[in-house]
């Protein structure tokens, strides 16, 4: 009977092997599941009872005791019996084993399994079924989400603006009889920021960049038409007044079209403007309050100027100011993104050096006595500016400038001759030489320094040329737009004695020596 027992017992304690045990405290998991395991294995191995097996189910034996379970009924079969000395030698043999695992940090019958993958492993532990129970886990949460990098915003605007009636036209000689000197313009604007709090945020004082369109009404369409304009702009605050009121500018620089031009025939009272395309210049400066989280109010003067570079004659321009007022909407604009008082990062001055080559091409008018006469023909303007420029912070640079220039309008003229009587014969426009077209001249220059764009202004004179136009004091009007961080496209206009138009500039440019940090 007392075989038949033992035989019993030893199936008994082969079945429970096969199901997983309670769980044990966690901080002890490891060590407990390790010595239960090892004593139960030496026991057996050593002494090869069917006693240990049940004696280490219940200390909480895991699953891979039920091989060590399955031995002792096997060896209970042939009729071993129940030895006492065999099990304290068992449990000396644990309990040298148990150490041993402890060390480890893993079951001896786990030793011997295959390798696994470290990420395979950990994944079997979570999900019990390494024979064992998992350690706890401290590896970090991580949400899966990255701080955004820029924050998205859509406005818009109106403007109403007063025209300056500076040319015959617009003071009435139309077809209306009546002044022309309100314009009215809706705009709608979709503009980007770096996220606040950022570094460059910090920097250039909550900068933001997008493009807009806007359609003018100048009250006369059949003889200026209602023109569209696409454009580039900037802003950034120039002065916090309060943690919901601030002080910004912002330029728009763009094209415009739908204009109707100067027509000998069909539209010859518009003596103003000469294309049907003109660039669009405009500058701001408004108060922005934040009246919610998502929405901002604007309200400041405004500046506009219309004209076409002298590429075309006539190119009187209109020039208009006026106030503006619209609504910008933030998405996902949090109340904690109120810019805060932080100071920007420290800055390394030093020398950087911009090559720029361009071209363009311009009209021509020319004095036959006291008359002017504009020529028919356009001419070719290329040229380079080196500039070495100092940089004195993130915003700010100044220097000096090579200026080369070959105008092809340059001292254009109309040779003399004797006109026969009651003739009508057309003008005749002649070009000099080619040494009186080239000049090189030497300019100071100043840049405001922004993200991806920079305005520049310079002053100068010609000082190697062979005098008449191009004898002069000269202004430039610069914009660099960021291509690579060293390679810039280059918009800029010439003015002669700060209202003679001279010629456009556009081309590309190089900056050599860069060192500005990397905001951006």
């Amino acid at each position: 009977m007392k075989r038949r027992g033992n035989l019993y017992a030893a199936i008994l304690a082969g079945a429970l092997s096969l199901f997983p045990v309670a769980a044990v405290p966690a901080e002890g998991t490891g060590r407990t599941a390790g010595t239960t395991a090892g004593a139960s294995s030496a026991a057996d191995n050593a002494a090869g009872t069917t006693a240990a097996g049940p004696a280490a189910e219940q200390a909480g034996k895991p699953r891979n005791g039920s091989a060590t379970g399955r031995a002792g009924d096997a060896t209970d079969r042939t009729g071993m019996t129940e030895d006492r000395t065999g099990i304290a030698a068992g449990s000396e043999a644990g309990a040298a084993e148990q150490s041993e695992t402890i060390r480890s940090g893993t079951e001896s019958a786990a030793q011997k399994r295959p390798k696994t993958k470290p990420a395979v492993r950990d994944s079997l532990r979570r999900n019990g079924r390494s024979g064992g129970i998992a350690p706890p886990s401290f590896a970090p949460e991580r949400d899966g989400k990255r701080p955004r990098r820029l924050t998205h915003r859509i406005g818009a605007e109106f403007r109403p603006e007063h025209i300056f009636t500076i040319n015959p036209f617009l003071r009435g000689e139309n077809l209306a009889q009546l002044p022309v000197d309100l314009s009215l313009a809706a705009h709608l604007k979709y503009s980007f920021r770096f996220r606040p709090g950022s570094p460059a945020d910090r920097t250039y004082g909550g900068v933001y960049q997008g493009f807009g369109i806007a359609y003018y009404d100048f009250a006369n369409p059949q003889e200026l038409g209602n023109p569209v304009a696409a454009y580039l702009f900037q802003g950034a605050r120039i002065a916090r007044l309060s943690r919901r009121l601030s002080l910004d500018y912002e330029w728009n620089f763009g094209l415009s079209f739908g204009w109707k031009p100067y027509d000998r025939d069909d539209n010859r009272l518009n003596t103003m403007m000469g294309s049907k395309i003109n660039a669009f210049l405009n500058v701001n400066f408004f108060l922005r309050w934040m009246l919610t989280r998502e929405l901002d109010l604007t309200f400041g003067p405004t500046l506009t100027h219309f004209s076409n570079g002298n590429t075309k004659i006539p190119n009187a321009g209109l020039n208009s100011a006026g106030i503006g007022a619209g609504l910008t909407y933030n998405f996902g604009r949090e109340r904690a993104e109120i810019p805060q008082r932080t100071p920007a990062p420290e800055f390394r001055r030093h020398f950087s050096y911009d090559l720029v080559l361009f071209g363009s091409w311009c009209s021509k008018g020319v004095e036959v006595g006291d008359v002017l006469y504009a020529s028919p023909d356009t001419y070719p303007v290329v040229g380079f500016n080196f500039s070495a420029l100092y940089n004195f912070g993130y915003k700010f640079r100044a220097g000096l400038s090579l200026d080369g220039v070959y105008d092809g309008s340059a001292n254009v003229y109309v040779p003399d001759r004797i006109a026969e009587l009651g003739g009508g014969a057309p003008l005749e426009f002649a070009r000099p030489t080619i040494d009186r077209q080239l000049a090189l001249g030497l300019s100071g220059r100043a840049e405001f320094v922004m993200p991806y764009f920079t305005i520049g202004l310079g002053l100068g004179m010609n000082v190697l040329h062979k005098g008449g136009d191009l004898k002069a004091f000269y202004q430039t009007l610069t914009l660099k737009v960021g291509i690579t961080r060293n390679a810039f496209a280059h918009i800029g206009y010439s003015l002669r004695d700060f209202h003679m138009p001279n010629f456009l500039m556009l081309g590309v440019g190089y900056r050599f020596n860069n060192k500005y940090p990397r905001h951006y």
